[in-house]
Protein backbone atom coordinates (compact mmCIF):
# COMPACT_ATOMS: atom_id res chain seq x y z
CA UNK A 1 0.00 0.00 0.00
CA UNK A 2 1.54 3.30 -0.79
CA UNK A 3 1.87 5.89 2.27
CA UNK A 4 2.80 9.71 1.49
CA UNK A 5 5.06 10.78 4.39
CA UNK A 6 5.67 14.12 5.27
CA UNK A 7 7.84 16.20 7.34
CA UNK A 8 6.68 19.25 9.51
CA UNK A 9 8.44 22.18 10.14
CA UNK A 10 9.12 22.61 13.99
CA UNK A 11 7.28 24.82 15.75
CA UNK A 12 8.76 24.97 19.37
CA UNK A 13 10.06 28.38 20.43
CA UNK A 14 12.83 28.39 20.34
CA UNK A 15 13.85 27.16 16.96
CA UNK A 16 15.08 23.49 17.21
CA UNK A 17 16.89 23.26 13.63
CA UNK A 18 17.04 19.34 14.10
CA UNK A 19 15.26 17.63 11.31
CA UNK A 20 14.42 13.63 11.30
CA UNK A 21 15.93 13.41 7.83
CA UNK A 22 18.27 15.24 6.74
CA UNK A 23 18.07 15.75 2.16
CA UNK A 24 20.47 12.65 1.51
CA UNK A 25 18.64 9.91 3.71
CA UNK A 26 15.05 11.44 2.18
CA UNK A 27 16.73 10.36 -1.03
CA UNK A 28 17.90 7.23 0.50
CA UNK A 29 14.55 6.24 1.61
CA UNK A 30 12.90 6.88 -1.22
CA UNK A 31 14.96 4.66 -3.44
CA UNK A 32 14.79 2.03 -0.46
CA UNK A 33 11.10 1.95 -0.44
CA UNK A 34 8.97 1.83 -3.44
CA UNK A 35 6.10 2.80 -2.32
CA UNK A 36 6.87 5.47 -0.14
CA UNK A 37 6.35 8.98 -1.48
CA UNK A 38 8.09 11.58 0.79
CA UNK A 39 7.54 15.18 0.79
CA UNK A 40 8.81 18.04 3.42
CA UNK A 41 7.58 21.06 4.84
CA UNK A 42 9.14 24.14 3.99
CA UNK A 43 10.78 25.88 6.84
CA UNK A 44 13.50 28.60 7.63
CA UNK A 45 14.92 27.50 10.52
CA UNK A 46 16.05 24.43 9.96
CA UNK A 47 19.83 23.28 9.71
CA UNK A 48 19.38 21.99 6.44
CA UNK A 49 17.87 24.31 3.62
CA UNK A 50 14.26 23.83 1.80
CA UNK A 51 16.93 24.22 -1.34
CA UNK A 52 19.11 21.09 -0.24
CA UNK A 53 16.12 19.10 0.03
CA UNK A 54 15.24 19.88 -3.48
CA UNK A 55 18.74 19.53 -4.68
CA UNK A 56 17.96 15.40 -3.75
CA UNK A 57 14.84 15.23 -5.73
CA UNK A 58 12.58 15.83 -2.53
CA UNK A 59 9.23 17.84 -2.88
CA UNK A 60 8.94 20.94 -0.36
CA UNK A 61 5.83 21.75 0.08
CA UNK A 62 3.74 24.33 2.32
CA UNK A 63 0.70 21.86 3.50
CA UNK A 64 1.46 18.45 4.53
CA UNK A 65 -2.99 17.60 5.07
CA UNK A 66 -2.66 14.92 2.07
CA UNK A 67 0.08 13.08 3.93
CA UNK A 68 -0.91 9.63 5.67
CA UNK A 69 2.20 9.97 8.55
CA UNK A 70 3.61 12.81 9.64
CA UNK A 71 7.52 12.66 11.33
CA UNK A 72 9.01 16.08 13.25
CA UNK A 73 11.36 16.00 16.50
CA UNK A 74 9.98 18.05 19.18
CA UNK A 75 6.09 18.70 20.18
CA UNK A 76 4.21 19.14 17.89
CA UNK A 77 2.10 22.72 18.33
CA UNK A 78 -2.17 21.50 18.69
CA UNK A 79 -2.77 24.49 16.04
CA UNK A 80 -0.22 22.31 13.72
CA UNK A 81 -2.22 18.81 14.16
CA UNK A 82 -3.65 17.41 11.16
CA UNK A 83 -6.56 15.35 12.43
CA UNK A 84 -6.78 11.51 11.56
CA UNK A 85 -3.23 11.52 10.63
CA UNK A 86 -0.07 9.17 12.32
CA UNK A 87 2.33 11.58 13.90
CA UNK A 88 5.78 10.92 15.20
CA UNK A 89 7.18 12.72 17.54
CA UNK A 90 9.03 13.34 20.99
CA UNK A 91 5.69 14.13 23.46
CA UNK A 92 7.42 14.41 26.39
CA UNK A 93 4.34 13.10 28.04
CA UNK A 94 4.54 9.70 28.93
CA UNK A 95 5.77 10.49 32.38
CA UNK A 96 2.50 12.34 32.53
CA UNK A 97 4.38 15.52 32.11
CA UNK A 98 1.25 18.47 33.12
CA UNK A 99 2.85 20.71 30.56
CA UNK A 100 1.96 18.76 27.94
CA UNK A 101 -1.47 17.42 28.76
CA UNK A 102 -3.20 19.16 26.42
CA UNK A 103 -1.22 18.33 23.96
CA UNK A 104 -2.21 14.72 24.29
CA UNK A 105 -5.51 15.82 24.91
CA UNK A 106 -5.61 17.70 21.37
CA UNK A 107 -4.05 14.35 19.61
CA UNK A 108 -6.80 12.46 21.18
CA UNK A 109 -9.49 15.14 20.62
CA UNK A 110 -8.49 15.05 16.62
CA UNK A 111 -8.23 11.42 16.60
CA UNK A 112 -4.34 11.51 15.38
CA UNK A 113 -2.31 8.19 16.08
CA UNK A 114 1.01 9.28 17.90
CA UNK A 115 4.04 7.17 17.82
CA UNK A 116 6.29 8.19 20.52
CA UNK A 117 10.18 7.87 19.76
CA UNK A 118 10.93 7.68 23.10
CA UNK A 119 8.81 4.24 23.52
CA UNK A 120 10.02 2.73 20.39
CA UNK A 121 11.83 -0.36 21.35
CA UNK A 122 12.54 -3.59 21.41
CA UNK A 123 10.90 -6.44 22.93
CA UNK A 124 13.15 -6.37 25.56
CA UNK A 125 12.83 -2.39 26.52
CA UNK A 126 15.76 -0.89 25.04
CA UNK A 127 14.91 2.02 23.06
CA UNK A 128 15.61 1.76 19.23
CA UNK A 129 16.20 5.42 18.58
CA UNK A 130 17.05 8.82 19.91
CA UNK A 131 19.61 11.58 20.71
CA UNK A 132 21.16 10.47 23.84
CA UNK A 133 24.30 10.05 21.58
CA UNK A 134 24.94 13.27 20.79
CA UNK A 135 23.56 14.79 24.17
CA UNK A 136 26.80 12.97 25.75
CA UNK A 137 29.36 14.20 22.94
CA UNK A 138 28.00 17.63 23.07
CA UNK A 139 27.85 17.69 26.84
CA UNK A 140 31.16 15.81 27.43
CA UNK A 141 32.61 19.03 25.15
CA UNK A 142 30.52 21.54 26.85
CA UNK A 143 32.12 19.84 30.31
CA UNK A 144 35.65 20.30 29.27
CA UNK A 145 34.72 23.92 27.73
CA UNK A 146 33.22 24.66 31.55
CA UNK A 147 36.35 23.07 32.96
CA UNK A 148 38.78 25.88 31.01
CA UNK A 149 36.90 28.67 32.07
CA UNK A 150 36.59 28.02 35.24
CA UNK A 151 40.10 26.98 35.94
CA UNK A 152 41.44 29.97 33.61
CA UNK A 153 43.07 26.93 31.77
CA UNK A 154 41.82 27.84 28.01
CA UNK A 155 38.59 28.72 26.01
CA UNK A 156 37.17 26.75 23.81
CA UNK A 157 34.16 27.68 21.07
CA UNK A 158 30.82 27.07 21.83
CA UNK A 159 29.63 24.08 20.34
CA UNK A 160 26.47 25.61 18.78
CA UNK A 161 29.14 28.16 17.24
CA UNK A 162 30.78 25.34 15.53
CA UNK A 163 29.11 24.31 11.62
CA UNK A 164 29.53 20.78 12.85
CA UNK A 165 30.95 17.69 14.99
CA UNK A 166 34.29 17.95 12.77
CA UNK A 167 34.90 21.17 13.58
CA UNK A 168 33.67 20.82 17.37
CA UNK A 169 36.26 18.18 17.89
CA UNK A 170 39.14 20.52 16.63
CA UNK A 171 38.55 22.67 19.49
CA UNK A 172 39.80 19.98 21.74
CA UNK A 173 43.87 20.34 20.86
CA UNK A 174 43.45 23.79 22.87
CA UNK A 175 42.46 21.54 26.21
CA UNK A 176 45.56 21.61 28.84
CA UNK A 177 45.00 19.72 31.62
CA UNK A 178 46.83 19.86 34.82
CA UNK A 179 49.17 16.37 35.68
CA UNK A 180 47.19 15.97 38.50
CA UNK A 181 43.64 16.11 37.26
CA UNK A 182 40.63 13.96 37.75
CA UNK A 183 37.12 12.99 36.18
CA UNK A 184 34.63 11.10 37.10
CA UNK A 185 31.96 9.35 35.14
CA UNK A 186 28.56 7.91 35.41
CA UNK A 187 26.42 6.05 32.77
CA UNK A 188 26.74 3.68 30.46
CA UNK A 189 23.77 4.13 28.27
CA UNK A 190 23.67 5.90 25.18
CA UNK A 191 24.88 9.05 27.01
CA UNK A 192 27.52 7.80 28.76
CA UNK A 193 28.85 6.00 25.09
CA UNK A 194 28.60 9.46 23.41
CA UNK A 195 30.39 11.13 26.17
CA UNK A 196 33.72 8.51 26.33
CA UNK A 197 33.90 9.14 22.64
CA UNK A 198 34.79 12.53 23.44
CA UNK A 199 37.33 11.84 26.14
CA UNK A 200 38.80 9.52 23.96
CA UNK A 201 39.93 11.84 21.84
CA UNK A 202 42.23 13.54 24.74
CA UNK A 203 45.11 12.57 26.59
CA UNK A 204 43.41 11.19 29.46
CA UNK A 205 44.16 8.05 31.07
CA UNK A 206 40.93 5.81 32.05
CA UNK A 207 41.69 3.68 35.43
CA UNK A 208 39.22 1.89 38.08
CA UNK A 209 37.20 3.23 40.58
CA UNK A 210 39.86 1.84 43.29
CA UNK A 211 42.67 3.13 41.70
CA UNK A 212 41.27 6.91 41.09
CA UNK A 213 40.15 6.49 45.05
CA UNK A 214 43.96 5.24 46.22
CA UNK A 215 46.36 6.78 43.81
CA UNK A 216 48.09 9.59 42.51
CA UNK A 217 48.55 10.12 39.28
CA UNK A 218 51.17 12.14 37.42
CA UNK A 219 48.88 12.24 34.64
CA UNK A 220 45.34 13.04 33.72
CA UNK A 221 42.97 10.49 34.65
CA UNK A 222 38.99 9.52 34.42
CA UNK A 223 36.81 6.17 35.65
CA UNK A 224 33.80 5.72 34.66
CA UNK A 225 31.84 4.48 37.08
CA UNK A 226 28.98 0.93 37.19
CA UNK A 227 25.89 1.54 39.51
CA UNK A 228 27.37 -0.56 41.97
CA UNK A 229 30.53 1.75 42.60
CA UNK A 230 28.26 4.19 43.92
CA UNK A 231 25.49 2.71 45.15
CA UNK A 232 25.62 0.24 47.92
CA UNK A 233 22.64 -1.89 50.35
CA UNK A 234 21.61 -0.24 53.27
CA UNK A 235 21.71 -3.29 55.25
CA UNK A 236 25.31 -4.05 54.60
CA UNK A 237 23.66 -7.31 52.46
CA UNK A 238 25.56 -7.85 48.88
CA UNK A 239 24.26 -5.39 46.59
CA UNK A 240 22.14 -6.88 43.32
CA UNK A 241 21.68 -4.61 40.56
CA UNK A 242 18.63 -6.26 39.07
CA UNK A 243 16.83 -5.60 42.54
CA UNK A 244 18.44 -2.10 42.70
CA UNK A 245 16.36 -1.26 39.62
CA UNK A 246 13.06 -3.08 40.72
CA UNK A 247 13.63 -1.02 43.96
CA UNK A 248 16.02 1.55 45.05
CA UNK A 249 14.48 2.74 48.18
CA UNK A 250 16.89 0.69 50.77
CA UNK A 251 19.82 1.50 49.28
CA UNK A 252 22.24 4.16 49.76
CA UNK A 253 24.96 5.94 47.86
CA UNK A 254 28.71 5.85 48.04
CA UNK A 255 29.68 8.91 45.70
CA UNK A 256 30.56 11.82 48.04
CA UNK A 257 34.17 9.70 48.08
CA UNK A 258 34.43 10.84 44.80
CA UNK A 259 34.07 14.09 45.30
CA UNK A 260 36.86 14.33 47.78
CA UNK A 261 39.42 13.09 44.46
CA UNK A 262 37.56 14.24 41.07
CA UNK A 263 37.88 18.38 40.27
CA UNK A 264 35.36 17.01 37.28
CA UNK A 265 32.13 15.05 37.11
CA UNK A 266 30.34 14.25 33.94
CA UNK A 267 26.94 12.80 35.03
CA UNK A 268 25.14 10.96 31.81
CA UNK A 269 23.48 7.99 34.43
CA UNK A 270 19.73 7.54 34.04
CA UNK A 271 17.99 7.89 37.44
CA UNK A 272 14.54 6.99 38.66
CA UNK A 273 12.35 8.49 41.35
CA UNK A 274 13.14 6.77 44.78
CA UNK A 275 16.57 5.66 44.55
CA UNK A 276 19.01 7.69 46.35
CA UNK A 277 20.43 11.09 45.28
CA UNK A 278 24.62 10.47 44.33
CA UNK A 279 25.16 13.43 46.54
CA UNK A 280 23.07 16.04 48.88
CA UNK A 281 23.49 19.77 49.54
CA UNK A 282 24.82 18.38 52.89
CA UNK A 283 27.45 16.58 51.46
CA UNK A 284 28.88 19.43 49.35
CA UNK A 285 29.34 21.30 52.84
CA UNK A 286 31.90 18.37 53.94
CA UNK A 287 35.04 19.45 53.99
CA UNK A 288 38.23 18.33 51.28
CA UNK A 289 35.40 18.44 48.70
CA UNK A 290 38.03 18.79 45.57
CA UNK A 291 35.15 18.68 42.70
CA UNK A 292 34.42 22.64 40.90
CA UNK A 293 32.66 21.51 37.99
CA UNK A 294 29.72 19.66 37.34
CA UNK A 295 28.49 18.62 33.55
CA UNK A 296 25.11 17.52 34.42
CA UNK A 297 24.26 16.03 30.97
CA UNK A 298 21.22 13.46 32.94
CA UNK A 299 20.10 17.14 34.16
CA UNK A 300 17.88 15.82 36.85
CA UNK A 301 16.68 19.12 38.79
CA UNK A 302 16.92 19.32 41.94
CA UNK A 303 17.27 15.67 42.45
CA UNK A 304 20.42 13.35 42.54
CA UNK A 305 22.77 15.55 41.14
CA UNK A 306 22.63 19.09 44.23
CA UNK A 307 24.23 21.29 42.61
CA UNK A 308 22.13 21.19 39.56
CA UNK A 309 19.67 23.69 40.95
CA UNK A 310 17.81 24.56 37.52
CA UNK A 311 18.61 23.96 33.62
CA UNK A 312 20.96 26.06 31.81
CA UNK A 313 20.22 27.44 27.81
CA UNK A 314 22.79 27.27 25.06
CA UNK A 315 22.99 30.93 24.87
CA UNK A 316 23.99 30.84 28.33
CA UNK A 317 25.16 27.05 29.59
CA UNK A 318 27.07 27.86 32.71
CA UNK A 319 26.22 28.69 36.29
CA UNK A 320 27.85 28.59 39.56
CA UNK A 321 26.12 26.84 42.90
CA UNK A 322 27.53 27.86 46.17
CA UNK A 323 27.58 24.78 48.53
CA UNK A 324 27.41 27.29 51.90
CA UNK A 325 24.41 29.01 50.77
CA UNK A 326 22.76 26.71 48.60
CA UNK A 327 22.38 29.58 45.99
CA UNK A 328 22.77 30.54 42.73
CA UNK A 329 26.32 32.70 42.37
CA UNK A 330 28.49 33.51 39.31
CA UNK A 331 30.37 30.23 38.67
CA UNK A 332 34.00 32.23 38.90
CA UNK A 333 33.23 32.73 42.67
CA UNK A 334 36.19 31.09 44.55
CA UNK A 335 34.32 27.81 46.51
CA UNK A 336 31.72 27.87 43.80
CA UNK A 337 30.79 24.71 41.54
CA UNK A 338 30.76 25.42 38.27
CA UNK A 339 27.50 23.78 36.52
CA UNK A 340 26.53 22.91 32.85
CA UNK A 341 23.18 21.62 33.31
CA UNK A 342 21.58 22.31 29.47
CA UNK A 343 18.75 20.20 29.19
CA UNK A 344 18.46 20.13 25.08
CA UNK A 345 22.27 19.50 24.27
CA UNK A 346 21.93 17.33 20.81
CA UNK A 347 20.19 21.19 19.27
CA UNK A 348 24.31 22.76 19.39
CA UNK A 349 25.30 19.90 17.08
CA UNK A 350 21.66 19.31 14.60
CA UNK A 351 23.58 18.64 11.17
CA UNK A 352 25.21 15.43 13.14
CA UNK A 353 22.64 14.59 15.87
CA UNK A 354 20.09 15.12 12.69
CA UNK A 355 22.13 12.14 10.77
CA UNK A 356 22.83 10.00 13.76
CA UNK A 357 18.86 10.03 14.34
CA UNK A 358 18.12 9.82 10.43
CA UNK A 359 20.25 6.35 10.76
CA UNK A 360 18.45 4.77 12.81
CA UNK A 361 15.12 5.74 11.62
CA UNK A 362 15.94 4.35 8.13
CA UNK A 363 17.57 0.93 10.12
CA UNK A 364 15.01 0.36 13.05
CA UNK A 365 11.71 2.02 12.19
CA UNK A 366 10.83 3.11 8.37
CA UNK A 367 10.80 -0.86 7.78
CA UNK A 368 8.45 -1.97 10.55
CA UNK A 369 6.38 0.93 9.63
CA UNK A 370 6.63 0.49 6.17
CA UNK A 371 7.12 -3.29 5.82
CA UNK A 372 6.39 -6.32 8.27
CA UNK A 373 6.62 -5.19 11.89
CA UNK A 374 6.59 -8.99 14.10
CA UNK A 375 7.48 -7.43 17.26
CA UNK A 376 5.42 -4.59 16.90
CA UNK A 377 6.92 -1.98 17.60
CA UNK A 378 4.99 0.48 16.33
CA UNK A 379 2.16 -0.54 18.21
CA UNK A 380 4.38 -0.96 21.38
CA UNK A 381 5.19 2.86 20.67
CA UNK A 382 2.22 4.53 19.76
CA UNK A 383 0.13 6.17 23.17
CA UNK A 384 -3.26 6.89 21.17
CA UNK A 385 -5.63 5.27 18.05
CA UNK A 386 -6.85 6.74 15.05
CA UNK A 387 -10.16 5.90 17.15
CA UNK A 388 -9.57 8.88 19.33
CA UNK A 389 -8.28 6.75 22.26
CA UNK A 390 -5.25 5.49 24.26
CA UNK A 391 -3.89 2.33 22.96
CA UNK A 392 -3.96 -0.71 24.89
CA UNK A 393 -0.26 -0.07 26.12
CA UNK A 394 -1.16 3.52 27.23
CA UNK A 395 -3.99 3.17 29.69
CA UNK A 396 -1.83 4.17 32.77
CA UNK A 397 -2.33 7.69 31.16
CA UNK A 398 -6.25 8.00 32.01
CA UNK A 399 -6.41 9.86 35.01
CA UNK A 400 -3.28 12.05 33.44
CA UNK A 401 -5.36 12.94 30.82
CA UNK A 402 -8.59 13.95 33.00
CA UNK A 403 -6.14 15.95 35.12
CA UNK A 404 -6.68 13.79 38.55
CA UNK A 405 -3.04 13.82 37.97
Amino acid sequence: MAVKLGIIREGKTPPDKRVPLTPKQCAEVKERFDDLELVVQESPIRAFSDEMYREQGIEVVKDLSDCDVIMGVKEVNIEDLIPNKQFFFFSHTIKKQPYNRDLLRAVIDKKIQLTDYEVLTKPNGTRLIGFGRYAGIVGCYNGFRTYGLKNDLYDLKPAHECDDRKEMESELSKVKLPNDTKIVMTGFGRVGHGAREIIGLLPIKEVSPEEFLSEAFDTPVYTHLNIEDYVDTADGQEFNKKAFFENGENYVSTFPRYLKEANMFVACHFWKEGSPFLFTREDLKQSGIKTNVVADISCDIDGPVASTIRPSTIADPIYGYDPETEKEVNFKKDGAIAVMAVDNLPCELPKDASEDFGNELIKYILPALLGEDPTSIIARGSETTKDGELSTYFKYLEDYLAGKE
